[in-house]
């Protein structure tokens, strides 16, 4: 599904979306008295809304350094994803996707694309034992020197090499929950900017860490959108050692916004089991169920008698109870059979539930969980897929299978995102419920590339990172569920072109050289740096890399179809260059492209140049009729003209057009 953008073209400088800049622009037309020399005046803002803002002591969470946590949210930056078609399955067809890469940077990275269209998010992030790693955010007050190093604590496949950046938060931090605090804030802040309106978020997590998480939910969610605690019994063992054997986890449970489920609560229901139900009178309507016809609190229009018409007994609501409904309503009730005076027609009255009405209602949830796998059984069957073990206490996927049947009420085209994917139990899911249900789930998946430990079984099998531990998963998975797709096709239900397959990108730097003026502090800096304009990709920049980096930072999502238009590529010809790895080349009638050939992409909505171009070239793009056109500016070097005849025409034929 291709993303639909406001994308400001003439503004497309590299960096990542920050989607609170759009509201600070309307803030700043509808109250620009609150605005001085183009920023926030906290004095006037104050003064503007004195009877909203209570000045003085407030109630909320706070810790140390929380003040930076803002700093690190606004931060845009200038990374971008390449395509790892090699590491993918069915890279040109499938809509799911794993990101290779810090989560922080690749929610930053999904903010333009994905922007209020992710359905629901579950994570299991670290949950702040003393014994957990985690990467500590990015410091904002640092000299050139230190930028440099620090830029340089990852190798070139992107691990962490330097333990001033991944690191251990142990217990005996000074600052233990606030550097867990600091670094869950600007993930949970970008991520509810990534959900639907109707969209849910889960979160695992123990005890060591759930009131705060309560709290910095509240907070960045909203107390009024909490829905649950769901506890989860976790583990079925006893810890002998233990004072009290801990045996659950946590799940809270937080809306984008709760109201919404307040008004289609059946959008918030699992599936009916279907347990219970017979049909002993041999209604037409099906099997059904015998409900209690009362109900707590008394209303004078629903306090009348009932006759048994087989016993003639009478009977009236016990006491501080009403009947479900009034007397009139009862009446047609009786009259449509679905009054029931218990098996043997003798007993009290009940209304009659059936199984239809119950399946198209769903059930609702509690909040204890005891009736899913616990991370035993998560282990041993993910043990069983490797032939080893590869991974401590991943979550089953019985469990997530369970939070998308509540959390997600059409499946045909929800996203599913975890950005804390560790084994990839939740793509599991996402795959074993399409197969189950018919459904067409998508997963988008982010993995940091965290080393395996050396003596561990997963580093002996060859699995240098978790990242490849979840990718190497989803890949076992596709395989076994296409053989068995093959042998039991029953097994899939309703699902003729199921969705085997995932895309894996990787966090790169961009590949185009970035203006940063803090860096510039002699001439021959600056002399570097006006190079950059003239020179602005860079020597190891592919193309086909460059295309997918243009299209994310300009709105389009990780599934938007390329095409290159080339007439040299004709049929089934042998696929030459940077261009190897395009999605796809199409014939073209046209002699325009031959030298030229470019990128199009979202059914034509937008063309990219990127090696050459002439005025053949730019006529037929013109004739293409595209929204919009992108071009690299050394294109034009040496040809002014034929830039600005360029901007003219494509101005003329209502086209966007823009040179980076």
């Amino acid at each position: 599904m291709t993303s639909k953008t406001h994308t400001d073209y003439s503004k497309l400088d590299g960096q990542s979306y920050f989607p609170q800049d759009e509201f600070i622009g309307r803030l700043k037309q509808d109250f620009p008295q609150v605005f001085t020399e183009g920023q926030i005046d906290p004095v006037k803002l104050k003064a503007n809304l004195k009877s909203i803002i209570e000045l003085g002591e407030t109630y909320g969470l706070t810790w140390k350094g929380k003040s930076n946590v803002f700093s690190v949210i606004q931060s845009t930056i200038t990374k971008t994803l390449h395509p790892a078609r090699v590491e993918s399955v069915n890279f040109d067809t499938t809509d799911n996707l794993f990101i290779e890469g810090d989560n922080l940077d690749a929610l930053k990275i999904l903010q333009r694309a994905y922007y209020g269209k992710i359905k629901m998010i579950y994570i299991d992030p670290p949950y702040n034992t003393g014994n957990d790693n985690f990467i500590y955010p990015d410091r904002f007050s640092e000299s050139k020197e230190e930028y440099l190093k620090r830029i340089g604590e990852k190798d070139e496949e992107g691990y962490l090499l330097k333990e001033g950046l991944f690191r251990k938060n142990s217990k005996e931090s000074g600052q233990y929950h606030s550097n867990w605090l600091t670094m869950m804030y600007p993930r949970l802040f970008l991520a509810r900017n990534l959900l639907h309106d109707d969209g849910v978020i889960f979160v695992s997590i123990d005890d060591n860490e759930v009131h705060n998480l309560i709290l910095l939910m509240n907070e960045v969610f909203g107390e009024e959108n909490f829905i649950g605690n769901v506890i989860w019994n976790s583990t079925k063992s006893v810890t002998n050692t233990a004072l009290i054997s801990v045996s659950h986890t946590h799940t809270l449970v937080y809306a984008k916004m709760k109201d919404y489920f307040v008004e289609h609560r059946y959008n918030f229901r699992l599936p009916e089991q279907g347990e219970g139900f017979s049909n002993p009178d041999n209604d037409p309507r099906g099997p059904w169920k015998a409900d209690p016809f009362q109900v707590g609190g008394e209303r004078p229009n629903q306090l009348y008698p009932i006759v048994n018409p087989k016993t003639g007994k009478t009977y009236k609501p016990n006491s501080g109870c009403s009947w479900k409904n009034d007397y009139e309503h009862f009446q047609k009730l009786l009259a449509d059979n679905r009054i029931v005076f218990g098996v043997s027609g003798e007993a009290g009255p009940q209304r009659k539930r059936f199984k239809f009405e119950a399946e198209e209602r769903g059930r609702v949830a509690k909040t204890i969980w005891d009736d899913v796998d616990t991370t035993t059984n998560a282990t041993t069957q993910l043990n069983e897929l490797f032939g080893h073990k590869v991974f401590d206490n991943p979550k089953p996927i019985d469990l997530v299978k369970r939070i998308m049947e509540l959390g997600i009420y059409d499946p045909s085209e929800a996203i599913v995102l975890d950005f804390f994917a560790g084994s990839g139990s939740t793509a599991h899911a996402v795959l074993d419920l399409n197969k189950e249900d018919g459904g067409n789930r998508r997963f988008i998946l982010v993995q940091l590339p965290e080393k395996t430990k050396e003596d561990s079984e997963a580093f002996k099998a060859g699995y240098k990172t978790i990242a490849e531990i979840g990718k190497e998963r989803i890949r076992r998975v596709i395989k076994k569920m296409v053989k068995d797709k093959k042998d039991n096709p029953s097994l899939f239900k309703d699902k003729a072109e199921m969705d085997l397959g995932f895309k894996v990108f990787k966090l790169k730097q961009s590949n185009f050289k970035i203006w940063r003026s803090d860096v510039i502090e002699d001439g021959k800096d600056l002399e570097k740096q006006m190079d950059v304009f003239e020179k602005n990709v860079k020597p190891e920049a592919k193309i086909n890399n460059m295309v997918w980096e243009i299209l994310l930072k300009s709105g389009y999502d990780l599934n938007t179809k390329v095409e290159i238009l080339d007439s040299r590529f004709r049929g089934n010809d042998k696929e030459k260059g940077n261009d190897k790895e395009m999605l796809k080349q199409v014939q073209h009638d046209k002699s325009a492209f031959k030298d030229c050939p470019v990128y199009s992409a979202s059914e034509g909505e937008i063309i990219i140049a990127l090696s050459k171009i002439s005025q053949p070239a730019i006529k037929e793009i013109i004739k293409l009729k595209p929204k919009r056109c992108i071009c690299l500016d050394s294109l034009f070097a040496g040809n002014d003209q034929l830039k600005t005849n360029t901007v003219l025409q494509m101005r003329d034929s209502g086209i966007e057009f823009k040179t980076i």
